[in-house]
């Protein structure tokens, strides 16, 4: 029979950096042990299903089974049972949220009590240079129909007077430096909001130990950094690394079960959706058919809440202009006054609702085919109390934004998630 909630009981992450020496399995391997740890299960048997995510093992050779590949060392070692079904997915910077999505509904389903979701990304290696993962990234897109995937980046960028590179391996740089002038031009937005967003999350970053960057930067040294993609400097772009990230989630009745200590830090997840990308929209104009929008709805009718009733957002800043219409999406603040509400303070730690306490992609890191659990893992330390030096005043709810891949003017997928204290 179908269960009437799910909970994370546990999760674990490795740091986010490059780490050219350490192998896939291996970065698996520590997450998933941290995971148990965090839930406290002595006994991996109880684990009915896991769920693998990664975006580049593709590039390093590994196309087919790639959770068979990464995790079978550890079912032989006994830190997973044998014989446990692994079920691959990849939705390229979602990849995580969408093995998530899995193990949650299959839990949800009444299938399992007790199911795992991994995600686990390199970037770096010894033996092949990082510019050529990033060059891959790039020409991995739309190859099936290249023309009718570019074309609307060419009309968009032809209507705003600028230019598009098409195929390099900052594709997704030049995207959201086209998206953020046509925000420009539409609302008014300036380079100094977006600046000041990145500003916020660097400085956020400085006490996470869990961050990849760790240092303080203002709205003047953003603008002074180095252009990626006018108008994007790189302190406004997301470093991607190396790093693996594991959660188990549980039904209602296998969580009663548990001992208080067990029970007390489990976290209810209330409302939880994703959202498809539709290559017929536009950022601005009001279209309410974008994919963060669409799965932000639905997952707040699910808890049964509205953006006033969130304590804490941690949401998908793989540039800083994406937490500016991020912020709108989410109904944060209204369409168009994304750049004001950050500049003005609302979303800092301090803030009406933190966003990105944690450092968000622009300093906390971007793994991209683990960055999802990375993003819930971070969000309930704070709902926990156990987020050390960047604890939150007592939040009580949160919600987690993760996207991945771009069809037309939209992300991809898109996973909205809200975690409560059980």
């Amino acid at each position: 029979m179908p269960h009437d909630s799910v909970y994370i009981l546990g999760l674990g992450s490795t740091a986010v950096a490059r780490q050219p020496e350490r192998s896939f399995t291996d970065l698996t391997r520590e997450a998933i042990g941290k995971a148990l740890e965090d839930a406290g299960l002595d006994d991996p048997d109880v684990l009915d299903q896991v769920w693998f995510s990664s975006y580049m093992m593709d590039f390093w050779g590994q196309r087919a089974c790639r959770g068979q590949e990464v995790l079978t060392p550890i079912l032989q070692e006994g830190l997973l049972p044998a014989g446990l079904p692994i079920i691959n997915v990849e939705a390229a910077c979602a990849s995580a949220s969408v093995a998530f999505h899995g193990a949650w509904k299959h839990v949800l389903s009444g299938q399992s009590e007790v199911a795992l979701a991994v995600g686990v990304e390199k970037m770096n290696d010894p033996n092949r240079p990082t510019a050529e993962a990033l060059d891959w990234i790039g020409a991995c897109v739309g190859s099936l129909d290249p023309d009718a995937y570019w074309q609307p980046y060419l009309d968009l960028a032809a209507e705003l007077g600028t230019t598009f590179d098409v195929g390099t391996g900052s594709f997704a740089m030049h995207c959201y430096a086209l998206w953020a002038k046509e925000h420009m031009n539409t609302y008014g937005t300036t380079v100094e909001q977006i600046a000041a967003a990145a500003a916020k999350n660097h400085t956020n970053a400085v006490d996470n130990p869990r961050a990849q960057y760790r240092f303080p930067l203002t709205v003047e040294q953003v603008l002074d950094d180095r252009v990626v993609s006018a108008p994007l400097t790189r302190a406004m772009c997301a470093p991607t690394g190396d790093a693996a990230a594991a959660v188990i989630v549980c039904s209602g009745s296998y969580l009663d079960r548990q001992p208080e200590e067990v029970r007390r830090r489990a976290l209810r997840i209330s409302g939880h959706a994703l959202g498809g990308g539709h290559r017929g929209v536009r950022l601005t104009g009001g279209d309410r058919r974008r994919a963060p929008i669409r799965a932000a709805q639905l997952a707040y009718r699910m808890a049964g809440i509205s953006p006033d009733d969130l304590d804490l957002v941690e949401l998908h800043d793989a540039t800083s202009f994406a937490e500016i219409h991020l912020v709108e999406d989410l109904g944060l603040c209204e369409p168009g006054k994304g750049g004001i509400f950050t500049a003005s303070g609302e979303s800092q730690r301090d803030g009406r609702i933190p966003v990105n306490a944690s450092g968000g992609l622009v300093s906390r890191g971007h793994p991209i085919g683990a960055t999802g659990i990375v993003m819930l893992h971070e969000a309930a330390l704070q709902l926990r109390g156990e987020a050390g030096a960047i604890q939150l005043p007592d939040p009580q709810v949160a919600l987690v934004e993760n996207g991945g891949g771009i069809v037309g003017h939209d992300v991809a997928v898109c996973s909205v998630t809200i975690l409560e204290l059980s």
